[in-house]
Formats: C-alpha cells, sequence, structure tokens
C-alpha cells in the first residue's frame, strides 16, 4: 500500500512538473491538441494488439524513474508539436522545455553519416576506397584477421568493417581526456581497448563505434578542421539545427539549457554528464527539435525536393542498406510496403531514438536524460497509432 501511494504521488509529481514546464510555451489548435494527448496517454509495447496494456505518459516516466523527457513530433514534413515533461536538473529546480539540450548518444552517427556523405559528393571521398588513403595522423594496423580484405568508409558507416568497440562509456568532467589518437590506440587515458579488426570486413553487421571514431579521424585528415567545426559548418548550421554542437566545451549560453544525466536508480552522473571525445560516435549535444529539422530534410532530399547539405542521390544512397538494415549511418527497415529509418541512442545518463518514414512526412525524435530507454519505443508506438504510421506495427521483413 505505502508503494503504491508513493508511486501515485511520483506520478501526480511529473503531471504538475509537466503541466508547469509547458507555461508560455507555443499554442497549438484543438486537434492538435487532442493528438497531443493521444499520444501522452496511449504508451504501449506493441501497435497492433486489440487488447494490449495502455498507460499515459507520466505513469510510465515515474515506473522507469525517469527524471525528464522531451519529444518533437513531425506530421507531414513538419514539425507539428515539442514539448518537454519532467525535470532538466532536478538540484538546480530547471524543468525540462522542447528548448532542453541532451547528449544525443549514437544518434550522433547519423549526423556524421551526412558529414561523411558531404564529403563523397564534393568528390574527396571514395566510399568504397582503403580508408587508409585518407588517413594521415594513423594508420589502420590490419592483421591476419581481416584476410587481406580492405576496409572502406561504406564499411565504418555501416557497422560492417568487422571492427571491435561496441561503444564508449565516456569520462567524468574531472578526468584526463584522451586524444584521439590515444583512443584509436586504446593508450592510456583512454579507457577502452584499442580499435582492432575482429573478423573479415563486409560480411556482417557487427555494430562498432570504434569504426565510426575511425571515420572521425578521417574527417579531420581530409578537412585539416577540427571534426566538431567542419560539422558544424557544412552540417549542423546548413541543416538549421541552432541549438546543436559536438563541442565537448559547449559555450556558455547552452548551459542552462543542458540536461543533467541521471542513472537507473535515479543518482545524478557525476559532474552533470559524461564528456565524449568520441565526436562522431556519441558527441552530439541537441534538441528533439533540432534533430527532427535533420529527418525532415532525410525526407524531403529522398524525394528530391530539398538539398540543403546532401543531394536527393547522395541522400538515396546514404540511406540504402548494405547489409541487412544497416544504411550509412542510419538503419533502415522494411515493413510491409513502407519504409522506416531509425536510430537510438545511449549515454551514461541519458537515452534518444529517432524513427521517421522514407515514405511519407511522418516521424518523432525522443530524448530523456536517464538511462533507462525502455520508454522509448512505448512513446514511439503510441505517436505511432495516434498517427496511423503505415505498416508500423508489422515486423520488419529481411531481406537479405
Amino acid at each position: 500500500m505505502i508503494k503504491s501511494s508513493f508511486k501515485s504521488l511520483f506520478v501526480f509529481i511529473i503531471v504538475l512538473v509537466s503541466a508547469a514546464g509547458c507555461d508560455n510555451k507555443q499554442e497549438y489548435s484543438p486537434e492538435v491538441q487532442e493528438r497531443i494527448s493521444r499520444v501522452e496517454n496511449n504508451l504501449t509495447p506493441w501497435t497492433i494488439a486489440r487488447r494490449g496494456p495502455r498507460w499515459s505518459l507520466s505513469e510510465r516516466m515515474a515506473f522507469y524513474n525517469i527524471k525528464g523527457l522531451s519529444i518533437a513530433v513531425i506530421y507531414n514534413y513538419k514539425i507539428e508539436w515539442a514539448k518537454g515533461y519532467g525535470w532538466a536538473d532536478i538540484s538546480e529546480n530547471r524543468l525540462v522545455t522542447e528548448k532542453t539540450l541532451f547528449q544525443a548518444a549514437s544518434i550522433s552517427k547519423s549526423l556524421n553519416g551526412i558529414g561523411i556523405m558531404k564529403l563523397v559528393q564534393d568528390k574527396k571521398l571514395d566510399l568504397n576506397a582503403d580508408i587508409n588513403d585518407y588517413l594521415e595522423s594513423w594508420k589502420f594496423p590490419y592483421d591476419e584477421k581481416t584476410n587481406n580484405r580492405k576496409i572502406t568508409t561504406a564499411n565504418l558507416l555501416s557497422h560492417t568493417a568487422g571492427l571491435n568497440i561496441y561503444g564508449f562509456p565516456g569520462y567524468a568532467v574531472n578526468d584526463t581526456i584522451p586524444t584521439l589518437l590515444q583512443i584509436l590506440d586504446g593508450e592510456v587515458p583512454s579507457n577502452t581497448e584499442a580499435i582492432r579488426s575482429e573478423t573479415e570486413p563486409g560480411n556482417k553487421v557487427m555494430y562498432s563505434g570504434g569504426g565510426i571514431t575511425i571515420s572521425q579521424q578521417i574527417v579531420e585528415d581530409i578537412t585539416k578542421q577540427t571534426y566538431e567545426d567542419f560539422m558544424q559548418k557544412n552540417v549542423l548550421d546548413p541543416l538549421g539545427m541552432s541549438s546543436s554542437f559536438f563541442s565537448q566545451i559547449p559555450d556558455k549560453k547552452y548551459r542552462k539549457r543542458m540536461a543533467t544525466g541521471y542513472y537507473l536508480n535515479g543518482e545524478e552522473v557525476k559532474g552533470k554528464y559524461h564528456i565524449h571525445p568520441e565526436l562522431a560516435a556519441a558527441g552530439l549535444w541537441t534538441n528533439p527539435i533540432d534533430l527532427c529539422l535533420s529527418v525532415i530534410e532525410t525526407q524531403l532530399s529522398y524525394l528530391g525536393k530539398s538539398d540543403k547539405v546532401l543531394s536527393p542521390e547522395m541522400t538515396r544512397l546514404r540511406l540504402t542498406p548494405v547489409i541487412q538494415d544497416a544504411a550509412l549511418g542510419v538503419f533502415v527497415a522494411q515493413k510491409g510496403t513502407t519504409r522506416y529509418f531509425n536510430h537510438n541512442g545511449g549515454n551514461a545518463g541519458f537515452s534518444s531514438q529517432l524513427t521517421a518514414c522514407l515514405d511519407e512526412g511522418n516521424g518523432v525524435v525522443i530524448m530523456t536524460n536517464s538511462d533507462n530507454g525502455s520508454i522509448l519505443e512505448e512513446i514511439v508506438n503510441s505517436v505511432a497509432i495516434t498517427y496511423k504510421w503505415k505498416d508500423y506495427g508489422l515486423p520488419v521483413r529481411k531481406e537479405n
């Protein structure tokens, strides 16, 4: 009884906090407000079950012990609404708003894919050439595991390079931060092993944040710029992502908008968040609104209606799976007759998910300041049900 009462109180507090966080925010039409309400009250683990469980967003935030969360929904190639819920930082008494910034974690890889494809478009990089043709500051040390096959940048982006290092734990804000070269070779103070081959490239999908980190070095060696500067000028700014950055030393103007990360047990991440020098794999700070701008541009470019960064041809190549659902920096799933592209992310204290339709102008981005990403797909399902996403509830059709 005590546990039940405590949980009910937590739900009540989240409802109050969410309502408070909506003061002075954009007013939506009654039709949009009705859809927002349906999304907020229709969370489910399944999209096609006739008699499945349905929960409210506040109930699931309490259940998963999620402090703060932000959602932006795309409808007909436009952001229809964006809203924040809960706390950005409890100790500082800061609420989540639609402008709150979160670590995108592995969704960074999707933006990295756009940056790499920009170099391909500008004829500075051949996707299918040996990565050592472009690496200057460091060379990949091939060994017998590759079976004399060379690793390409397409392999890196599609996780088909056969490399180790799934993900990166990051560094406490007071830690000594390794250089990119130290990370590549696993040298102190790097907290991960050297990035090396595990198997022959080109045979299977083997998710590797390590491979994406090699692509970060390729960008710097080709452009002679820092990775964050190249991405800001060539990807983020042209996309209109004015609240997004890869720099791990954020401008002071962003400090009060940055969410604090929380672990599964609800404890605050020491220093509020971790530093990620593996920028391409995990370093982006952003919010759902900005990520939706990148999604919409991808959708329109795919249709041949926009080219803010990539031409339609380059966008279509980026969205073409190499093996199974792994495309170039993004995953593409065939559900029935409809294709969806997606990426999720998880850093210490942060979880996020991006899901959108290639064939129609629908999508959603969700970001939280929690280790627990279990709520993400439940929200995606609620959005899919509310906006009647075609074929989303069908199982993924595998052709490889």
